[in-house]
């Protein structure tokens, strides 16, 4: 047996969960005391957390939003959850992306035809600004009074939790669908080329369940939240995953403060992107290097592991130490996701004594697909398929490349009403994700690009984007880098052509101290090139060059958009 069929007869204790409901009710029952949230100004138990979400319900129904789309939209919070919680339940949320522009915020509540918003005063002050097209749909604050919205999500909980201790107690006995979609979710930043994810209760809580089976979650996980929580990513694997197995949540500020939230909050568990990771590290490694003696850092280049490898272990185990306080003192586990990770990020934490699991799915899986876990791991995958998850690759070439697809009960209903887009990506009961990927003998998964993202030359050759941009960003004088397809100068076919945002202060490093200038800059870029084509095939070799002055457009979870601006 390999790996694989050897995990598949692994698993943690799970707790059954068909919905929302069940999942909130159940947690009080069994932590009910234990804190839920913990927040600055106060703890929020998994107790109170259920009679918030109760009072909210209620308040929605004596309002007449039974079966209603309900937005909701801002920063990460506790008020948000529990709304995103109550309208699923209710109703159908539809989580929107906070940092879009008001146009697009409109044209996504006209599309989902929503009757109530919930956001944060930003959003809903944004909202304000708009042309009026969501004039007539009930908007409430998610957390302090918003001055053209005066009413918060906790007066609706507060005037539900009286009329529930009246006798108005539907909440508690309403029949909810696990089947129907109960989640919508745009998958685009923008209505040009969004499409609408349709997700039921079922697809969430089958994905839980899943997750917890091969990571252990229990009241010790305590998590830093980070992410953006409209995403299913956050919401799910960041949050419904805790709160189904009595785990802790608190807020970060924003990026620039997770450092210091993490001192404050001292999580066991942060639910990351890779962009976080290399930022964490560069800092953590940073402050290593300046608090050695020089015999120990004389080679600048030596990796982080070879490092700590090669003190002696009572210096090893204070610098580890140190590392781990200034994380908070009790961060263990980083669940890393949404786009690539180089394994030797992986491998660094590893050796600061922080396990990392790469994992791998989208916003129609609900999320996960794959995932390493808590009996197999291989930091150059993204691991197994989960439990409750078939995984097929269609038509493999010759190195077994070929689409990624997926069936289980965590794939969505469809997207919505577009019958032929849903149509387009099932296949045989599978679904087709648009990403390229193989597996290896022992069952593990690896990710090799986007089908819509391949090169193809005229030739018939395969040039694989990705593959380019990572070797490109192995080089210290390289920011960001993204690789598209371009007409060869000849005309004759097509080539790579790699667009580059670099690195000025390595840039400036490498030349003598003094900033280059654009010539200088465009001639050393262009040595970085030759160098990774020497080790290419002729196919594959970058023939086009263009160094860009501003970073490249990115979405919420810091992936840049392929089709953003200054990358076309």
């Amino acid at each position: 047996m390999n790996t694989y069929q050897h995990f598949l007869m692994k698993k943690h204790p799970v707790r059954i969960i068909k919905d929302f409901r069940q999942l909130v009710y159940g947690s009080a029952e069994k932590y009910g005391k234990l804190p839920a949230f913990k927040l600055r100004d106060k703890v929020i138990t998994y107790n109170e957390f259920m009679e918030d979400y109760r009072s909210l319900c209620t308040a929605l129904l004596e309002m007449g939003f039974e079966d209603s789309r309900i937005a909701v939209i801002g920063a990460n919070s506790y008020g948000w959850i529990v709304s995103y919680l109550a309208a699923a339940t209710i109703g159908v949320a539809v989580p929107l992306d906070k940092e879009l522009e008001v146009e697009d915020i409109e044209n996504f509540l006209e599309a989902a035809d929503c009757k109530v918003i919930f956001g944060d005063s930003a959003s809903l002050k944004k909202l304000a600004k708009g042309n009026g097209r969501a004039k007539d749909i009930e908007a409430y604050s998610l957390s302090e009074a918003c001055p053209l919205y005066k009413k918060t999500v906790f007066d609706l909980i507060w005037d539900g939790g009286l009329e529930y201790v009246s006798g108005t107690t539907e909440i508690d006995t309403m029949e909810i669908d696990p089947e129907e979609m109960h989640v919508l979710l745009f998958t685009s930043g923008t209505t040009g080329n969004a499409k609408g994810v349709c997700l039921s209760q079922k697809n969430i809580c089958a994905n839980i369940m899943s997750i917890a089976s091969m990571v252990k979650v229990d009241s010790s996980r305590h998590a830093l939240s980070v992410l953006p929580i409209h995403h299913t990513y956050e919401s799910t694997i960041g949050h419904l995953l805790l709160l189904s197995a009595g785990g802790c949540i608190s807020y970060c500020d924003g990026l620039r403060y997770v450092g210091k939230n993490m001192k404050e909050y001292s999580p066991s568990v942060i639910i990351a992107v890779p962009l976080l990771l290399e930022f964490m590290l560069r800092t953590i490694e940073k402050s290593i290097r300046a608090g050695l003696p020089e015999k120990y850092t004389e080679d600048k280049d030596m990796p982080l592991t070879d490092l700590l490898a090669s003190l002696p272990a009572i210096l090893r185990m204070i610098v580890l130490r140190k590392v781990r306080k200034s994380l908070g003192g009790k961060l263990k586990l980083l669940i890393v996701g949404a786009a690539a990770i180089k394994p030797e990020i992986i491998a660094a934490f590893d050796a600061l004594g922080i396990t990392t699991y790469q994992g791998y799915g989208l916003t129609e899986t609900a999320p996960l697909l794959a995932g390493n876990n808590d009996f197999y791991r291989n930091i150059e995958a993204v691991g197994l398929p989960i439990h409750g998850v078939e995984i097929s690759i269609l038509d493999p070439n010759d190195e077994g490349v070929g689409e990624i697809m997926a069936r289980g009960d965590n794939i969505m209903l469809g997207y919505y009403n577009d019958p032929e887009a849903t149509a387009a990506v099932m296949q045989d009961g599978f679904f087709r994700t648009g990403d390229l990927g193989r597996f290896d003998e022992e069952g593990f998964l690896y990710i090799t690009g986007r089908c819509k993202n391949v090169i193809v030359t005229k030739n018939g050759k395969n040039i694989y984007p990705e593959e380019l941009e990572d070797r490109l960003l192995e080089n210290e004088l390289i920011e960001e880098a993204i690789v598209i397809g371009a007409q060869s100068k000849n005309k004759n076919d097509v080539t790579a052509k790699a667009k580059i945002y670099p690195s000025m202060d390595a840039l400036k490093e490498q030349n003598g101290g003094e900033e280059p200038d654009a010539e200088r800059i465009a001639a050393m870029i262009k040595d970085v090139v030759e160098g990774i084509n020497d080790k290419m095939p002729a196919y594959k070799r970058i023939t086009i060059i263009e160094v860009v002055r501003e970073p490249f457009e990115k979405t919420s979870t810091k992936k840049i958009k392929r089709f953003g601006a200054n990358v076309e």
